[in-house]
Order: structure tokens, then sequence, then C-alpha cells
């Protein structure tokens, strides 16, 4: 991995014990043995130890405890190299760990990571850019909403807090969505903003999904079926119940 002795860390300079470094790679200690030098070396800030640190990250025994020690310091180019990692976990923890930092010069990184093919990376990435406020984090979300599937609809969900119009426009595109959640989000949405002009388009799939008598028997535990009808009822009807 590419050495981070060129890196400026906004942190105090804390002096690290050689010893910790060594034991860190020592294959002939064990992993928890491992993991205590890397605690050990938590606050500090110095070349080698980021140096270290970022090496770390590729071994799944100190990837948790390296990327946390990297986060408290500071450490961002190392955090945003180990987005390109070829190890899912990797990216995961780098997304998760500069996703806390909410830092405006992040998000472009974290939009990216948030379109990441594995879902793990994908989520850690959008949990991240949900911890921002303002309007700055609003053209990111808006990329992922349009797209739909699960980051899609989480990011949806969060645009609709920050920008609410933004969000009912995006809900309404999603009604031609042929995935089941997509439209759940999409109409709850509806439901709640949405005027009557929605109307014609939820009664559309009301029709389209007509509940039967099994379907009510379809749940797992408690959780209720899944009806795309009932959720275009219930949006119509909060949209008829604001016009009144």
């Amino acid at each position: 991995m590419k050495s981070w002795l060129c890196f400026l860390v906004p942190a105090v300079l804390l002096a690290a014990d050689p010893e910790a470094v060594e034991r860190l790679f020592d294959g002939k200690l064990t992993a928890l043995q491992r993991a205590t030098a890397c605690l050990e070396l938590r606050g500090k800030a110095d070349p080698e130890v980021i140096n270290a640190l970022s090496r770390a990250m590729e071994d799944p025994d100190l990837l948790s405890c390296a990327a946390d020690n990297l986060q408290r310091i500071g450490a961002i180019e190392p955090l945003k190299h180990a987005l390109g990692s070829e190890s899912f976990q990797v990216r995961a923890a780098a997304a998760r760990e500069l996703g806390t930092l909410q830092r405006p010069e992040l998000l472009e990184v974290l939009g990216r990571a948030a379109q990441d093919e594995n879902m793990l990376v994908a989520i850690n990435a959008l949990a991240g850019l949900t911890q921002y406020q303002g309007a700055a984090v609003v053209p990111y979300l808006t990329a992922l909403a349009r797209k739909g599937g699960i980051t899609g609809d989480m990011a949806l969900d969060r645009l609709w807090q920050l920008d609410p119009d933004m969000a009912l426009n995006i809900a309404r595109s999603l009604l031609a969505s042929t995935q089941v959640a997509d439209l759940l989000y999409a109409m709850r949405i509806i439901g709640a903003s949405g005027d009557s002009s929605d109307l014609p388009q939820l009664k559309k799939i009301a029709a389209a999904n007509p509940e039967t008598l099994t379907q009510r028997d379809r749940g797992f535990g408690f959780m209720p079926a899944i009806n795309l009808s009932r959720a275009a009822q219930s949006a119509m009807e909060s949209i008829q119940a604001r016009s009144k």
C-alpha cells in the first residue's frame, strides 16, 4: 500500500511506542495481542503510526481498530485511499469512518461510495451522508434517490427531511418503478406531501394490485403482508383528508 508519510494530519503529534508498531504486524502474536497493540496506538498521529494503521486496515483482525484510530486523529487521506481497496470490508470501514467526520470536502467521495456495487459499502457511505445537515448534501442524496433501490430509497427518506419538494418530485417519478420498495417509499411521501394531481396514478396502482383474502395472512410473524393497493389507498386518503 502507498506510504502516507507525506500526509499532514490535523492533530497533535504524539510519540508512538515503536514496539507497539512492531507488534502490530508480528505474525507470532495472537490476533488479540496485535489488536491490543493497535489500541495502544490510539491517539498517536506521527507519520510512522499513520503508515502502519493504513497497512493494518487490510488485516481483518485489525481493520476496525485501525480505521477507528485513523478517524480519531483526522487522517482523511489514508481513509479515502482505503475506499479503493479490493476488499469490500475495508471500503465499508473507510466509508463509515469518513462519514462520522461530516466534513464538506468529503461529500463527493461519500456520494461515490454510496453507489458502490457492494451493499455494505453503499449503506455505510449513505449513513455518513445522512448525518450532514443543510443544502450541501441535497445534490448527493438526490442523485442516489433518483436511482431507487435500497440505498436510493433510504436516501429519498432523508431527502424528504431536507428538501420536501425535491423528494416529492422524485417520489412521483418512482411510481413508474417495478420495485415494490420504491413504490412503497414513493407512496408514503406522496401521501404526506402530494396533492390531488397524484390521485389518478395512485388509483391505477390500487386497481392493478387488488388485495386478496390470502394476502392478509402472508405476513411473517408480526410483519404485515406488503400490499401495494393498501398503500395506494392510504396515500389517497391522506391527500383527500388534507384537501378538506
